[in-house]
């Protein structure tokens, strides 16, 4: 996943405002965004007049730089330290066609600098610019404040949500998502559409289970079957007694999927995990998923596909490892407190803490311990969380989602498996709101509170439609 965000950035002027304005404010912003670690592609200063964008012609300058770069530019960033002018700005964008997030600053006046070589109207301007912009189409991205310092904390707090906002659209727009075997049969609710999922740039990758199976029988005890074996040994603790022809089933297809992954540039995997690789295969394929998870690659079980989606779009908002959990069970009788399980695939800095990589409890007393060995288990730490769901409504044609945010709670629980006790304000609403809009019992959290610009990303510059809770 990259991780440094480049912007475009142009810095908007008009002739009958002072120049100066524009030209500090080129410096202040390039020394604004290299102090922060974001890139900045802008024409040489001698380019155009003052180094600024005013005209047709700047325009045509500023554009044709910007498509050279179109791979490496994540949003663009519009600056007005004066007035500006609303057609070179508009202009630049609309020639360089680049269909990425734009985010418009202006500079303040100060009451007693508004002397005709100080004063900038970029109050005024910015509304000129904004006005353009949405003649032409372009959503925009503002500023906490209409106008703001670009020296100004509040600014840099800015900057850093445009980034995320920026990493999000750039990523899901550009996403692969493994399928690794089909779904289970009784889970119609992982059904989706890849049709709709390509319109909004989503790549669907898919492989049979039989295939990973085959590989990873394939595998003698080589080095790297053995060094992956020693991964899971320091991963987490391993139960007492678990025979050593698990750990090395389990490595061999850690090894057979994270190959199959990177072979096809996945950002995030979605896997069938029973009961074809239980009886098939013998092991569960949680811990496997869990350790992909905390390397970066987010793994949702039961071949859900927009559950690994939904995880990717979380972990590209935090740079945190996400997990995927049910909305499984009431907590007593408290209305904004729910308990959510899995087996589970949880990474390890998602739970916090590891208690135990043993067998899976529910399935293993179906199918037996001997073939489930593989479940990370453990209750997650407290602290801030942000819950995200995306599903494809095929019948109407749309891709839908919502996102909030709560709390993982230190409250005590005694079950098996991954449990989170989870706070989340007006719960009984969000519940009512998913059973309404038929979302499913899956959902992808993460830790952090990053809800308004995954939001504002999926609703203004992917299309889809947001359910916003709290």
């Amino acid at each position: 996943m990259k991780t440094r965000v480049t912007f475009g950035v142009i810095v908007g002027t008009r002739g009958f405002f002072p120049a100066s304005l524009a030209v500090q404010g080129r410096k202040d912003i390039l020394a604004k965004l290299a102090q922060l670690g974001y890139g900045a592609i802008l024409p040489p200063e001698d380019a155009t007049p003052h180094g600024a964008i005013e005209t047709v012609a700047d325009a045509k300058i500023c554009a044709k730089l910007f498509r050279e770069h179109a791979e490496e530019i994540d949003g663009i960033l519009v600056l007005l330290p004066n007035f500006g002018d609303e057609l070179g700005v508009v202009e630049t964008i609309t020639r360089a066609g680049l269909d990425v997030p734009i985010m418009v600053q202006a500079s303040p006046d100060r009451v007693a600098q508004m002397d005709m070589a100080r004063r900038r109207d970029a109050f005024c301007g910015k509304l000129s610019v904004c006005n353009n912009l949405y003649q032409r189409g372009f959503a925009i991205t503002n500023t906490s404040r209409h106008t703001c310092d670009i020296a100004s904390e509040e600014f840099t707090a800015d900057l850093h949500y445009f980034a995320t906002v920026c990493r999000i659209v750039k990523g899901i727009s550009t996403a692969r998502i493994g399928m690794i075997g089909q779904r289970p049969d009784p889970f119609n609710t992982v059904r989706f559409s890849e049709k709709l999922l390509e319109a909004s740039g989503v790549h669907v990758c898919a492989v049979d289970l039989s295939e990973i199976i085959a590989a990873a029988q394939a595998m003698g005890e080589t080095d790297a079957v053995r060094q992956r074996v020693a991964e899971i040994q320091a991963y987490g603790p391993v139960a007492p007694g678990t025979p050593s022809e698990h750990l090395l089933r389990q490595a061999k297809l850690s090894l057979a999927v994270e190959q199959w992954i990177t072979a096809n540039e996945c950002d995030a995997a979605a896997m069938q995990c029973w009961a074809s690789i239980q009886n098939n295969y013998g092991c569960a394929a949680c811990l496997t998923m869990s350790m992909l998870g905390e390397k970066g690659t987010p793994c949702a079980c039961e071949t859900d596909v927009m559950g690994a989606l939904s995880m990717y779009m979380l972990r590209l908002a935090t740079g945190n490892a996400p997990g995927y959990l049910d909305w499984n069970n009431n907590y007593d009788d408290e209305e904004n407190k729910c308990i959510n399980i899995h087996c589970s695939n949880y990474p390890r800095s998602f739970i916090g803490h590891i208690r135990e990589i043993g067998t899976l409890d529910i399935l293993g007393a179906a199918l037996g311990a001997d073939r489930c060995f593989g479940a990370v288990k453990g209750n997650v730490a407290p602290g801030p969380m942000t819950f995200l769901k995306i599903s494809t409504d095929d019948t109407r044609g749309v891709i839908k989602m919502y996102v909030g945010e709560g709390e993982f709670t230190n409250d005590p629980t005694d079950t098996v498996g991954g449990v989170a006790v989870c706070y989340v304000e007006r719960l009984q609403e969000l519940l009512d709101m998913l059973c309404q809009n038929g979302f499913e019992h899956h959902v992808a959290m993460v830790r952090g509170h990053v809800a308004k610009a995954l939001a504002e990303a999926a609703e203004k510059y992917l299309g889809w439609e947001v359910f916003r809770h709290n």
